[in-house]
């Protein structure tokens, strides 16, 4: 059951980050579909993978496109 929800929440965190139009909300939601994918991968007992899940998905590429967002966001003058 849990599983169930957990695949929910990835999908649905997806599929909101693809069709957010501020990349920051988009970046979080990233991070989201990643940390609920590093407990699925604990629950199914494989805590290798969800270290590695949770350092990499839910953290390192959510702070990567937030900070090209920042580097990259035009200014108004």
């Amino acid at each position: 059951m849990l599983e169930l929800v957990l695949g929910i929440v990835m999908i649905l965190s997806a599929i909101l980050a693809l069709i957010q139009k501020d990349l920051l909300k988009a970046a979080i939601l990233t991070g989201f579909c990643g940390g609920a994918m590093a407990v699925l991968f604990q629950i199914l007992l494989a805590p290798d993978v969800a270290l590695t899940q949770a350092i990499v998905g839910a953290a390192i590429i959510p702070v990567f496109i937030a900070l090209a967002v920042k580097k990259t966001q035009r200014e108004d003058s």
